[in-house]
């Protein structure tokens, strides 16, 4: 019985429908739908989700979806997730003229003219084909030369697999990768790492205190690691400020009312 159920369960969401997508959102009209999330659920056939016209965000990750045509339609549609699926076919979202996020990890996609169709998406800046923190990849990211072509094929675009490649905050993220390059470089020879008996510390204590230096690339990224920190420090200062305000509204809101006779 229990086993019947499950695979009724799991036909419910191999393919998406209006009576789906209505129960999922609690919403009575398709284009009343302004974000979605089906990740994990099994879906192969995007059904009628293109009659979701003002979609704006849709997670569609860790299903098993082959074939992007229904989301042709999606013209408002800004953030897309379809990692971890089985998608080798991304021309029909050369219509989504608003994307701007883009995330492809972890599909089938072979090479770099397979990205041809998203050239024309003026408003695309951040393209996600391997993302290491859950090793997804695609067979493309193994041509070495690959971030370059991608680079070159989307000049506009400011993040690409996760790392800034223009902006704020790119020349320090460079300088701190280039560091990581270099002391992982010094651990290995011949391909083997190298173990070295008795360590001791080969700088004094004061050492690692931050100083200012000299050199102009590493005075700006410390000047924008900085202006990020303050920028942080302030959102923390608003976030804790709009939490006490509304704690303290609700508390009132609890409190028994009182009448005067």
């Amino acid at each position: 019985m229990d086993s019947k159920r499950d695979k009724d369960h799991d036909a419910e969401f191999e393919k998406i429908t209006a009576v789906l997508l209505k129960s999922h959102t609690g919403e009575f009209d398709l284009e009343s739908i302004l974000f979605l999330k089906f990740r994990g659920l099994g879906v192969h056939d995007l059904g009628c989700i293109g009659e979701c016209m003002n979609l704006e965000r849709l997670d569609l990750s860790g299903n098993n979806i082959v074939t992007l045509a229904p989301l042709s339609s999606l013209r408002l549609l800004s953030v897309l997730n379809l990692s971890a699926n089985r998608i080798c076919n991304l021309e029909p979202l050369h219509s989504c003229d608003s994307l701007q996020n883009l995330n492809v990890a972890g599909n089938l996609i072979s090479s770099t003219e397979n990205l041809h169709c998203l050239q024309s998406l003026r408003k695309l800046e951040n393209i996600r084909l391997k993302d290491n923190t859950y090793n997804y990849s695609n067979p493309v990211c193994r041509n070495a030369s690959y971030r370059t072509i991608v680079l070159e094929m989307f000049p506009n675009i400011k993040v690409l697999d996760g790392e800034r490649v223009v902006g704020r905050g790119s020349d320090l993220y460079q300088l701190c990768k280039d560091i990581d390059d270099t002391i992982k470089a010094g651990l290995y020879k011949n391909g083997q790492l190298i173990e070295h008996q008795d360590c001791k510390p080969w700088v004094e204590d004061t050492y690692w205190e931050i100083k200012r230096s000299n050199n102009a690339i590493i005075e700006e990224a410390y000047k924008q690691f900085n202006d990020v920190l303050h920028e942080c420090r302030l959102l923390n200062n608003r976030a804790t400020h709009v939490i006490s305000q509304t704690e303290r509204s609700m508390s009132l809101k609890k409190q028994p009312k009182q009448y005067a006779i």
